[in-house]
This record gives C-alpha cells, structure tokens and sequence, in this order.
C-alpha cells in the first residue's frame, strides 16, 4: 500500500452507493478485533496523512475523529484491503478502551452456545493470555492485579519481572517441578504484561526467534 498514490488506493477501492467502504480495526499487539466502522475518502485520506484513524458517521453525517473527545485514539500500524477490495483492514495501536460503553472491543457480547472452543494449539493458552491483558490495559478494572500493575507504571511491572526470574532460579536449583512450573509460569505472565507496557507484540519476539533459527540453519549449511 505503501507505494500507491491515495488517487490509486482510492481507485482500488469498491465504494458502495453511499461512497462508503467497511473498516476493520484490529489491535496490533493482540490481534484482538476491536470495531467495525466505515470510511468513506475523505476520512480515508485523514487516516492515511494523520497516522490516526478517522471515520464517516453515518447516523450523524459527519467526519470523526476515533478519540477526539475521549482521548482514545487508534494509531495506525498497517492499512489493507481484501482480495475483493470492499473492505478494509487497519491495525491500530489502541490507547484506552475502543467501545463507547468503556469495554476493550466491541464485540464483547458472546452469543449463548456459540464460545470459543479450544483449537487444539499448544500455545492457545498464550494468545489468550494476551487478549486478556490487552483488556486489563484498555478497561482498567478495578481490583484486578493486572491493572495495578499497569496503573503502577514500568518500574513496578520490571521490579516483578525481576522477582519472578529469581524464583525460577531457585525453583531450578531445587530441583522442584512443581516449583519450577509455578515460578515459571509467573515470570511468563508479568512478561506478556511488560511487552504490553511497551506495546511490543508477542508476535516480534516469536519473529525474531524465526530469524535466529534461520541464520543458525545457514551457519551450519555454511560450515558444511
């Protein structure tokens, strides 16, 4: 997208009658799909020079600006369009919840007898931890450790990152599974919740292990 003028982007586009496309907006870092809204050009173009989204009212009429009034704008990461090119897709870095009723996401009303299943994947249990922490980060509930940590700031957050790595290093040197198992998974938790704090995605880190794994296989097919 990058290299198209918006004349071209524009053109790509399939408008509906009212001149307006669907845009999905997906939390960055969680993956977590946080609203629908629509855009026509003008808001596109907005989007595009301002960083931050901007979409059509349709009920109002109007130009908005997601955060003007609430302080909870979406900084853009990455803009597409689908195969059909009648829909888009923004990934935003959300500051505060997304939804006007204070929830994280707007889809969060679950239809009885239709909840996520597990998949089977051994690592689910991570993509949902970062769900989870993305909502403590977005709504702030009150009383949840999770937001404590966040309303405490980075050096609290560093401080039990710190606490946690000790204990797995005498959980190790106990020699206790058990121990080790609960300690580790500790340190797990409060270091999804750090890379939240610093809005980095679970995602760069398991791609910076891919590349690590790569350039391992070419030194060895080197030394070969």
């Amino acid at each position: 997208m990058s290299e198209q003028t918006f004349e071209q982007l524009a053109e790509a586009i399939k408008w509906d009658g009212q001149g307006l496309v669907p845009a999905i907006v997906q939390d960055a870092i969680s993956k977590e799909v946080l609203m629908l809204a629509y855009m026509n050009a003008e808001s596109l173009r907005q989007t595009l020079e301002s960083g931050e989204t901007w979409f059509w009212s349709r009920s109002r009429s109007e130009l908005w600006h997601k955060g003007a009034t609430s302080g909870h704008i979406q900084k853009v990461r990455s803009l597409s369009y689908d195969c059909d090119g009648d829909t888009l897709l923004v990934k935003v870095e959300q500051a505060g919840p997304a939804c006007h009723t204070g929830a994280y996401s707007c889809f969060h009303n679950s239809v009885t007898g239709a909840e996520e299943q597990p998949t089977g994947n051994r690592y689910d249990i991570l993509d949902k931890l970062e769900e989870i922490i993305a909502r403590r980060d977005a709504e702030r509930p009150e009383g949840a450790y999770t937001t404590y940590l966040f309303e405490k700031g980075v050096d609290k957050i560093l401080k039990k990152v710190g606490e946690e790595a000790a204990e797995v290093i005498i959980a190790a040197k106990n020699r206790s599974h058990e121990e080790l198992r609960y300690e580790a998974s500790d340190l797990i938790f409060h270091l999804l919740v750090l890379l939240r704090e610093q809005k980095l995605p679970l995602d760069d880190l398991l791609a910076e292990l891919g590349r690590r794994h790569l350039k391992q296989k070419s030194e060895y097919a080197i030394s070969d």
